[in-house]
């Protein structure tokens, strides 16, 4: 199934949910598809969420047991932070901890230096992966969140392009590893400085289901959150932008709840197409041997795949099956060969399809196959 668009759900079936955030979206986390949207793909800050794309990328280029040694510009970073000094080294897996348990920018920038040798070679990193993912309305600047600009646009991206991001991320066991960490201590490669983090995801605690997440605040972007939720078999992504500010910490903790509980209360899995159809088309030129008798048909047999295609829907999505299949057949046609699509579309936007088989064969009737019985008629 391909991954949809942006925007073809961002808001059919947005309700008020009275959400504090001013964008906010919940996401098939298999499909990419927009389960409910507010807002959703408007570029905003989006503070410390940016980290895991940071996260992803680090484990994907690096090594858990690389050996990271922290810059002069890595320590210059503001609160929140560490606390390490310049040529203090530490492995990845511990700074991976540091990036997102606590949320430190600090090391942030030192993963991003270890991993492309500069901020900017980092940042290149994060909008190629970024584009790879399905993002169409993010640039990203800074591997912390932090506020950042460059030639190309400011630090920005969507509530729906942070989804597609964790829907990715929560595919690779070492991610969900480091954000499913409650608490942890780590220290410099020689032993001499050690650090106690803990997370502050609150709601892996909160909420059963939850799968993992992160937090973001700075004063342009808000309190910022995004995260992935287990609803029955089905698992969602979701991602909150400018969720409050100063004293409303608490805001995206009830944004979250009410998105979840959005997708308990409004989805399930169905299944939409289970056994293939028979199917009949029409056929020109053609000729069968049937129990020894020449028969001319009219029409071929065909039927569809017997793959089971099934999606994570509501009452008020709207299902419908369409056929595309060729007018008409000409022989010789061998049987298994594909002729056509099953096509189911969800909300009029094509959703999964299936391959139309031929379930027989049928030879060109020509002057070769004439002759051909023509004479086998004589040998009998």
């Amino acid at each position: 199934m391909d991954v949809y668009a942006a925007g073809d759900f961002s808001d059919f079936l947005q309700e008020d949910l009275t959400l504090y955030a001013s964008s906010a979206v919940l996401t098939d986390a298999e499909t990419g598809r927009i389960l409910y949207g507010k807002s959703a793909n408007t570029p905003m800050a989006n503070a410390s969420t940016t980290k895991i794309l940071t996260c992803i990328l680090a484990i994907e280029e690096g090594s858990l047991d690389d050996v990271v040694t922290v810059s002069d510009y890595a320590c210059s970073m503001p609160q929140v932070k560490l606390g390490f000094s310049s040529g203090d080294s530490f492995y990845l897996r511990d700074l991976l901890c540091s990036l997102m348990l606590e949320s430190h920018n600090d090391t942030a920038v030192a993963i991003a230096e270890h991993i492309a040798g500069s901020v900017e070679a980092f940042a290149d990193l994060m909008n190629q992966k970024a584009e790879e993912i399905g993002c169409l309305n993010s640039h990203f600047v800074t591997p912390n969140g932090l506020d950042g600009e460059d030639a190309q646009g400011e630090h920005l991206t969507t509530a729906y392009d942070l989804s597609l991001i964790m829907s990715y991320c929560i595919q690779n066991e070492e991610f969900l590893n480091i954000t499913r960490t409650g608490s942890a201590q780590i220290s410099t490669v020689d032993g001499t400085k050690q650090f106690f983090l803990n997370n502050h995801n609150s709601l892996l605690d909160m909420e059963a289901g939850v799968i993992s997440g992160k937090t973001g605040f700075t004063g342009k972007a808000g309190y910022c959150y995004v995260g992935a939720y287990q609803s029955g078999a089905h698992v969602c992504s979701f991602a909150l932008l400018a969720c409050g500010w100063p004293n409303n910490r608490e805001y995206k903790w009830e944004d979250s709840r009410q998105l979840m509980h959005y997708a308990d209360e409004k989805y399930s899995d169905q299944v939409l197409l289970a056994d293939g159809v028979d199917i009949e088309i029409p056929c020109v030129g053609a000729v069968n041997v049937q129990n020894g008798h020449i028969v001319y048909p009219k029409t071929l047999e065909a039927v569809s795949s017997d793959e089971v295609i099934t999606a994570f829907v509501s009452g008020r999505d709207e299902i419908s099956v369409q056929y595309d299949l060729p007018e008409v057949i000409a022989a010789p046609a061998a049987a298994g060969t594909a002729v056509g699509k099953e096509k189911v579309y969800l909300n009029h936007v094509l959703y999964a399809e299936r391959d139309i088989l031929l379930t027989e064969s049928a030879q060109l009737f020509d002057f070769p196959w004439c002759m051909k019985w023509m004479v086998r008629g004589f040998q009998i």
